[in-house]
């Protein structure tokens, strides 16, 4: 009998990128509206790609077994 194979979790599959050092990077929502009330440094800082804290990256990386 065949294995059952691990499932990516498509949901996290387009959120995160495992990148080539193995660091978890994502993009934070919420930036692209209710912009009038933002200052201008929270709107720039939200363009920039975030990484995920060391102590959850099990976490993330139990949902992309592949590496996606």
């Amino acid at each position: 009998m065949a294995k059952v194979k691990m499932k990516t979790n498509r949901t996290a599959a387009k959120r995160f990128k495992v990148t080539a050092k193995g660091k978890i990077k994502y993009w934070k929502g919420g930036v692209s509206h209710y912009n009038t009330k933002k200052t201008r440094k929270r709107k720039r800082q939200g363009r920039k790609p975030q990484y995920v804290p060391e102590n959850l990256e099990h976490k993330i990386k139990a949902l992309l077994p592949n590496d996606v």
